[in-house]
């Protein structure tokens, strides 16, 4: 895939923190070699989130993001701050931007602490260090640079590069369960189906096959049971978009293995074994019990919607009982999982690996069990043992 067409959720996110008036806009715009943010010199100009996805050589393809001062007042401020809070939970690396002159104050303190709690890799950049008469040593995490002069900016992006231990592009979604070279995608294309382009999941899929000279043959659910008996040969894996499961399942002989796009994903994104022991608890669902049925994107909701009127159908089905749903889209999640019994997430595709384990992580803390849209799918057919099979040396 080429380096300019990897998707935000593919991209190593760097986010840039620190109080008002640090110069962290000034610090992006020299490491970006663009004016990104608006630099002035009045406290609290940047006053949301600034994201762009682009090139940073060595690092390749990533998404820097801009905070609002984590110093920010008044009530305004602390939304600005809770913004701020959101995009911690994305951030792959992050970028502490303090005032050379001033150095470290509660603010910045308090940031480390929170990249200390989160085993989040962090730089420190001492920014105006030409305005310094005399350079105090630093530790090995920090360093001196001036947006000013450009001093320091080409070693804070090297070393941005150095912290980065596994490239999202160098995880696999399928290839590395495979015993042949074809892998059959099923894809439905119907109301719920994004016109004249396929979703995520799909796209990523396939390119990864193409890449590594494997054989992507696609079809619609109607279509499989034909197409099966057309190949010469069988295929290594059938992977279906997990609304088919079912009919998937029926149509796809027992000797070829098959799973979903979803628990691919679920692989590559680290949240496997978590999700699969939410599944089990589905089952465990009582009248009145709190559901959080949550998405990582934001689309206009139709009359079948997967998430609020299928899910829903299909829990009370297997089940026998009626919960109560409650739901969120977007980058909103819950502070507060505390009252839920369960939460079912969807595939997560739109999200980047840091903003997944956050969600899990969260849940767990919650001590609320969690399970994706194809899991859960699976298991409420009956045929969750069989699309986890590929899987099995990566379940515990």
């Amino acid at each position: 895939m080429s380096l300019h067409s990897t998707v935000s959720a593919n991209r190593v996110h760097i986010a840039f923190f620190g109080r008002r008036n640090a110069g962290k806009s000034s610090v992006v715009n020299a490491v970006t070699n663009q004016n990104l943010s608006v630099v002035s010199e009045y406290k609290g100009t940047t006053t949301d989130p600034v994201k762009k996805a682009m090139e940073l050589l060595p690092l390749g393809p990533v998404v820097i993001t801009d905070t609002a001062g984590f110093d920010d007042e008044g009530e305004l401020g602390a939304l600005r701050v809770e913004k701020t809070r959101e995009v911690l939970r994305r951030t792959d690396i992050a970028v502490l931007v303090a005032d050379s002159q001033l150095g470290l104050g509660e603010a910045e303190e308090q940031l480390i602490r929170e990249f200390s709690d989160r085993k989040l890799p962090y730089l420190v950049a001492y920014n105006k260090c030409d305005l310094l008469s005399d350079r105090p040593a630093l530790p090995e995490n920090a360093l001196y640079v001036s947006a000013l002069t450009g001093e320091g900016i080409d070693d804070l992006k090297e070393r941005l590069a150095s912290l980065i231990k596994e490239r999202p592009d160098e995880k696999k979604i399928v290839v590395d369960i495979m015993d042949g070279s074809t892998a059959v995608l099923v894809i439905p294309v119907d109301e719920s189906a994004p016109k004249g382009r396929l979703i995520l999941p799909q796209q990523l899929t396939i390119r990864e096959l193409l890449d590594h000279h494997m054989t992507a043959v696609c079809c619609q659910p109607e279509e499989l049971k034909t197409l099966l008996s057309h190949l010469k040969e069988k295929p290594s894996i059938v992977i279906t978009d997990s609304q088919a499961f079912e009919r998937v399942s029926a149509d796809t002989p027992e000797d070829i293995p098959l799973t979903s796009f979803s628990i691919l994903f679920a692989r590559y994104k680290g949240s496997l074994n978590t999700l699969v022991q939410g599944a089990k608890a589905i089952g465990t669902l009582q009248d009145g019990d709190k559901v959080l049925i949550a998405e990582g994107c934001t689309h206009h909701r139709q009359c079948n919607d997967i998430g609020a009127v299928k899910m829903p159908r299909w829990i009370e089905e297997f089940t026998g009982k009626k919960p109560e749903y409650e739901f969120s889209s977007g980058a909103g999640y819950p502070d507060d999982l505390s009252k839920y019994k369960l939460i079912v997430h969807c595939g997560g595709c739109m999200l980047n690996e840091k903003e997944m384990q956050y969600r899990m992580k969260a849940a767990k803390d919650a001590g609320v069990p969690v399970v994706n849209y194809g899991m859960a799918i699976a298991h409420m057919h009956g045929i969750l043992k069989r699309a986890l099979k590929p899987f099995e040396s990566h379940i515990n």
